[in-house]
Protein backbone atom coordinates (compact mmCIF):
# COMPACT_ATOMS: atom_id res chain seq x y z
CA UNK A 1 0.00 0.00 0.00
CA UNK A 2 1.36 3.40 -1.00
CA UNK A 3 0.70 6.08 1.63
CA UNK A 4 0.11 9.52 0.11
CA UNK A 5 -0.72 13.03 1.37
CA UNK A 6 -2.60 15.61 -0.71
CA UNK A 7 -1.47 19.15 0.08
CA UNK A 8 -3.71 22.00 -1.01
CA UNK A 9 -7.25 20.84 -1.77
CA UNK A 10 -9.13 24.07 -2.49
CA UNK A 11 -10.01 23.20 -6.09
CA UNK A 12 -11.64 20.25 -7.84
CA UNK A 13 -8.37 18.48 -8.61
CA UNK A 14 -8.01 16.95 -5.16
CA UNK A 15 -11.68 15.93 -5.30
CA UNK A 16 -11.08 14.23 -8.64
CA UNK A 17 -8.10 12.22 -7.40
CA UNK A 18 -9.91 11.14 -4.23
CA UNK A 19 -12.98 10.15 -6.25
CA UNK A 20 -10.85 8.01 -8.57
CA UNK A 21 -9.18 6.23 -5.66
CA UNK A 22 -12.14 5.78 -3.30
CA UNK A 23 -15.23 5.83 -5.52
CA UNK A 24 -13.97 4.39 -8.81
CA UNK A 25 -11.39 2.01 -7.32
CA UNK A 26 -8.57 3.26 -9.52
CA UNK A 27 -5.22 2.27 -8.00
CA UNK A 28 -6.62 0.78 -4.78
CA UNK A 29 -3.05 0.35 -3.54
CA UNK A 30 -2.92 4.11 -2.92
CA UNK A 31 -4.07 5.23 0.52
CA UNK A 32 -4.46 8.96 1.20
CA UNK A 33 -3.52 9.23 4.86
CA UNK A 34 -3.80 13.00 5.10
CA UNK A 35 -5.08 16.11 3.34
CA UNK A 36 -4.11 19.70 4.04
CA UNK A 37 -5.53 23.05 2.99
CA UNK A 38 -5.22 26.60 4.22
CA UNK A 39 -8.98 26.61 3.55
CA UNK A 40 -10.23 24.59 6.51
CA UNK A 41 -13.72 24.32 5.05
CA UNK A 42 -12.41 22.69 1.84
CA UNK A 43 -10.51 20.09 3.86
CA UNK A 44 -13.50 19.42 6.08
CA UNK A 45 -15.77 18.74 3.09
CA UNK A 46 -13.32 16.20 1.66
CA UNK A 47 -13.04 14.53 5.06
CA UNK A 48 -16.82 14.23 5.22
CA UNK A 49 -17.10 12.83 1.68
CA UNK A 50 -14.12 10.48 1.59
CA UNK A 51 -13.20 9.92 5.24
CA UNK A 52 -9.62 11.06 4.74
CA UNK A 53 -7.84 12.55 7.79
CA UNK A 54 -7.29 16.32 7.87
CA UNK A 55 -3.73 17.43 8.65
CA UNK A 56 -3.04 20.25 11.09
CA UNK A 57 -0.07 21.50 9.05
CA UNK A 58 1.31 20.77 5.59
CA UNK A 59 4.53 19.26 6.98
CA UNK A 60 2.80 16.95 9.46
CA UNK A 61 3.50 13.76 7.51
CA UNK A 62 7.19 14.23 6.70
CA UNK A 63 8.82 10.80 6.91
CA UNK A 64 5.44 9.05 7.04
CA UNK A 65 4.34 8.97 3.39
CA UNK A 66 5.56 7.34 0.19
CA UNK A 67 4.61 10.32 -1.96
CA UNK A 68 2.82 13.66 -1.97
CA UNK A 69 0.38 15.27 -4.37
CA UNK A 70 0.42 19.07 -4.30
CA UNK A 71 -2.80 20.49 -5.73
CA UNK A 72 -2.95 23.93 -4.11
CA UNK A 73 -5.02 26.42 -6.05
CA UNK A 74 -2.35 29.11 -5.70
CA UNK A 75 0.94 28.23 -7.38
CA UNK A 76 2.85 30.25 -4.79
CA UNK A 77 2.23 27.43 -2.31
CA UNK A 78 3.65 24.55 -4.35
CA UNK A 79 7.35 24.87 -3.55
CA UNK A 80 6.56 25.82 0.05
CA UNK A 81 4.50 22.68 0.56
CA UNK A 82 7.13 20.49 -1.12
CA UNK A 83 10.18 21.78 0.76
CA UNK A 84 9.82 19.78 3.99
CA UNK A 85 9.44 16.54 2.01
CA UNK A 86 12.23 17.00 -0.55
CA UNK A 87 14.99 15.51 1.61
CA UNK A 88 12.90 12.32 1.91
CA UNK A 89 13.39 11.70 -1.82
CA UNK A 90 9.77 10.63 -2.28
CA UNK A 91 7.98 11.11 -5.62
CA UNK A 92 5.79 14.17 -6.04
CA UNK A 93 2.86 15.25 -8.16
CA UNK A 94 2.93 19.03 -8.67
CA UNK A 95 -0.17 20.70 -10.08
CA UNK A 96 -0.22 23.68 -12.42
CA UNK A 97 1.35 26.18 -12.29
CA UNK A 98 4.49 24.52 -10.97
CA UNK A 99 5.41 27.93 -9.53
CA UNK A 100 4.69 31.50 -10.61
CA UNK A 101 8.36 32.50 -10.66
CA UNK A 102 11.14 31.26 -12.91
CA UNK A 103 13.78 31.60 -10.19
CA UNK A 104 11.63 29.65 -7.74
CA UNK A 105 10.91 26.99 -10.37
CA UNK A 106 14.64 26.46 -10.91
CA UNK A 107 15.33 26.35 -7.16
CA UNK A 108 12.53 23.81 -6.77
CA UNK A 109 13.87 21.54 -9.50
CA UNK A 110 17.45 21.81 -8.26
CA UNK A 111 16.31 20.69 -4.82
CA UNK A 112 14.34 17.84 -6.40
CA UNK A 113 17.28 16.77 -8.52
CA UNK A 114 19.71 16.91 -5.58
CA UNK A 115 17.46 14.64 -3.54
CA UNK A 116 16.54 12.27 -6.37
CA UNK A 117 12.89 13.31 -6.24
CA UNK A 118 10.95 12.10 -9.27
CA UNK A 119 8.12 14.41 -10.31
CA UNK A 120 5.05 14.43 -12.49
CA UNK A 121 1.99 16.60 -12.94
CA UNK A 122 1.69 20.18 -14.24
CA UNK A 123 -1.33 21.07 -16.41
CA UNK A 124 -3.88 18.53 -17.64
CA UNK A 125 -3.48 20.17 -21.06
CA UNK A 126 -1.11 17.44 -22.20
CA UNK A 127 -3.69 14.74 -21.37
CA UNK A 128 -6.73 16.11 -23.24
CA UNK A 129 -7.95 13.61 -25.84
CA UNK A 130 -7.71 16.08 -28.70
CA UNK A 131 -4.15 17.03 -27.78
CA UNK A 132 -3.16 13.37 -27.50
CA UNK A 133 -4.73 12.62 -30.92
CA UNK A 134 -3.00 15.55 -32.63
CA UNK A 135 0.30 14.72 -30.96
CA UNK A 136 0.15 11.19 -32.33
CA UNK A 137 -0.56 12.51 -35.84
CA UNK A 138 2.41 14.86 -35.61
CA UNK A 139 4.77 12.14 -34.35
CA UNK A 140 3.65 9.69 -37.04
CA UNK A 141 4.38 12.20 -39.81
CA UNK A 142 0.79 11.93 -41.03
CA UNK A 143 0.28 15.70 -41.22
CA UNK A 144 3.58 16.55 -42.86
CA UNK A 145 5.56 19.72 -42.18
CA UNK A 146 3.97 22.02 -39.62
CA UNK A 147 3.28 25.61 -40.70
CA UNK A 148 1.47 26.91 -37.63
CA UNK A 149 -1.41 26.34 -35.27
CA UNK A 150 -4.06 27.82 -33.04
CA UNK A 151 -5.09 26.94 -29.50
CA UNK A 152 -7.92 27.94 -27.21
CA UNK A 153 -8.16 27.57 -23.43
CA UNK A 154 -9.83 29.31 -20.48
CA UNK A 155 -8.49 32.24 -18.51
CA UNK A 156 -9.37 33.97 -15.26
CA UNK A 157 -6.94 36.83 -15.56
CA UNK A 158 -7.91 38.61 -12.34
CA UNK A 159 -8.11 35.47 -10.22
CA UNK A 160 -7.07 35.91 -6.58
CA UNK A 161 -5.14 32.63 -6.96
CA UNK A 162 -2.13 33.90 -8.87
CA UNK A 163 -3.97 36.12 -11.34
CA UNK A 164 -2.65 35.52 -14.85
CA UNK A 165 -0.95 32.27 -13.75
CA UNK A 166 -4.10 30.54 -12.50
CA UNK A 167 -5.56 29.01 -15.71
CA UNK A 168 -3.05 30.05 -18.36
CA UNK A 169 -0.73 27.02 -17.92
CA UNK A 170 -3.29 24.87 -19.76
CA UNK A 171 -2.85 26.51 -23.17
CA UNK A 172 0.93 26.66 -22.76
CA UNK A 173 1.05 22.97 -21.83
CA UNK A 174 -1.07 22.10 -24.86
CA UNK A 175 1.31 24.11 -27.05
CA UNK A 176 4.43 22.48 -25.66
CA UNK A 177 2.94 19.01 -26.04
CA UNK A 178 2.12 19.60 -29.69
CA UNK A 179 4.91 21.87 -30.88
CA UNK A 180 7.70 21.52 -28.32
CA UNK A 181 9.09 23.90 -25.74
CA UNK A 182 11.48 25.90 -27.91
CA UNK A 183 9.44 29.09 -28.03
CA UNK A 184 11.71 32.02 -28.93
CA UNK A 185 9.46 34.99 -28.18
CA UNK A 186 5.85 35.82 -27.43
CA UNK A 187 3.36 38.65 -27.52
CA UNK A 188 0.06 39.05 -25.69
CA UNK A 189 -2.80 41.54 -25.90
CA UNK A 190 -5.62 41.84 -23.39
CA UNK A 191 -9.14 42.67 -24.53
CA UNK A 192 -11.47 42.91 -21.57
CA UNK A 193 -11.18 39.63 -19.69
CA UNK A 194 -9.76 37.76 -22.71
CA UNK A 195 -6.20 37.57 -24.04
CA UNK A 196 -4.81 36.86 -27.50
CA UNK A 197 -1.25 35.59 -27.89
CA UNK A 198 1.37 34.78 -30.51
CA UNK A 199 4.24 32.40 -29.75
CA UNK A 200 7.06 32.40 -32.29
CA UNK A 201 8.96 29.19 -32.91
CA UNK A 202 11.93 29.13 -35.28
CA UNK A 203 9.89 28.02 -38.30
CA UNK A 204 6.32 29.11 -37.59
CA UNK A 205 4.03 31.07 -35.25
CA UNK A 206 1.38 29.63 -32.96
CA UNK A 207 -1.59 31.83 -32.11
CA UNK A 208 -3.76 31.38 -29.07
CA UNK A 209 -7.00 32.64 -27.57
CA UNK A 210 -7.47 32.76 -23.83
CA UNK A 211 -11.24 33.01 -23.40
CA UNK A 212 -12.93 33.91 -20.12
CA UNK A 213 -16.29 32.35 -20.98
CA UNK A 214 -17.24 28.69 -21.30
CA UNK A 215 -14.16 26.86 -20.05
CA UNK A 216 -13.55 25.26 -23.45
CA UNK A 217 -10.36 23.93 -25.04
CA UNK A 218 -9.52 23.41 -28.73
CA UNK A 219 -6.47 22.82 -30.90
CA UNK A 220 -5.71 23.20 -34.60
CA UNK A 221 -2.52 22.40 -36.49
CA UNK A 222 -1.84 23.95 -39.91
CA UNK A 223 0.37 21.58 -41.85
CA UNK A 224 1.60 20.47 -45.24
CA UNK A 225 -1.14 17.87 -45.62
CA UNK A 226 -4.05 19.93 -44.40
CA UNK A 227 -5.68 21.53 -41.38
CA UNK A 228 -6.13 19.21 -38.41
CA UNK A 229 -8.48 20.27 -35.63
CA UNK A 230 -9.66 18.60 -32.43
CA UNK A 231 -12.00 19.63 -29.62
CA UNK A 232 -10.23 19.15 -26.33
CA UNK A 233 -12.89 19.27 -23.66
CA UNK A 234 -11.78 18.62 -20.12
CA UNK A 235 -13.16 15.39 -18.65
CA UNK A 236 -12.21 13.08 -15.80
CA UNK A 237 -9.96 10.95 -18.02
CA UNK A 238 -7.35 13.71 -17.98
CA UNK A 239 -7.09 13.49 -14.19
CA UNK A 240 -7.06 9.69 -14.44
CA UNK A 241 -3.98 9.94 -16.64
CA UNK A 242 -2.34 12.24 -14.11
CA UNK A 243 -3.06 9.78 -11.31
CA UNK A 244 -1.66 6.97 -13.47
CA UNK A 245 1.59 8.91 -13.82
CA UNK A 246 1.82 9.39 -10.05
CA UNK A 247 1.15 5.69 -9.48
CA UNK A 248 3.97 4.85 -11.91
CA UNK A 249 6.37 6.95 -9.84
CA UNK A 250 5.18 5.39 -6.58
CA UNK A 251 5.87 1.98 -8.11
CA UNK A 252 9.44 3.01 -8.97
CA UNK A 253 8.94 4.26 -12.52
CA UNK A 254 11.06 6.93 -14.20
CA UNK A 255 10.09 10.53 -14.87
CA UNK A 256 8.57 11.07 -18.31
CA UNK A 257 10.19 14.48 -18.82
CA UNK A 258 13.31 16.27 -17.62
CA UNK A 259 13.34 18.80 -14.79
CA UNK A 260 14.04 21.53 -17.38
CA UNK A 261 11.08 20.49 -19.52
CA UNK A 262 8.81 20.25 -16.48
CA UNK A 263 9.27 23.93 -15.63
CA UNK A 264 9.43 25.26 -19.22
CA UNK A 265 5.81 26.52 -19.07
CA UNK A 266 6.73 28.90 -16.23
CA UNK A 267 9.19 30.80 -18.43
CA UNK A 268 6.74 31.05 -21.34
CA UNK A 269 4.08 32.36 -18.95
CA UNK A 270 6.53 34.90 -17.52
CA UNK A 271 7.23 36.20 -21.03
CA UNK A 272 3.50 36.41 -21.81
CA UNK A 273 2.87 38.39 -18.63
CA UNK A 274 5.75 40.76 -19.45
CA UNK A 275 4.27 41.29 -22.91
CA UNK A 276 0.88 42.15 -21.41
CA UNK A 277 2.56 44.85 -19.35
CA UNK A 278 4.97 46.18 -21.98
CA UNK A 279 2.86 45.87 -25.11
CA UNK A 280 5.93 44.48 -26.86
CA UNK A 281 7.21 41.16 -28.15
CA UNK A 282 9.13 39.57 -25.28
CA UNK A 283 11.86 36.89 -25.44
CA UNK A 284 11.40 33.66 -23.49
CA UNK A 285 14.25 33.35 -21.03
CA UNK A 286 15.39 29.93 -19.90
CA UNK A 287 17.24 29.33 -16.63
CA UNK A 288 18.64 25.79 -16.77
CA UNK A 289 18.30 23.50 -13.77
Amino acid sequence: MYKVAILGCENTHANSFLRQIYKKGRHPDISVIGIYSDDADAARKLHEEFGVPVMGSYDELVGKVDGIMITARHGDNHYKYAKPYLSSGIPMFIDKPVTISGEEAVAFMRDAQKNGVRICGSSVGKFLNGVVALSEKIKSGEIGIIHGGNLCAPIEIDSPYGGFYFYTPHLVQMMITLFGGDVLEVSAVRQGRDVGIVANYRDYPITGSYVSAGGHFAATVYAENGIFSEPCELHSYAFERQLDDMHDLLAGGAMKESYDDFIRPVFILEALERSLRSGKIEPVRILPV
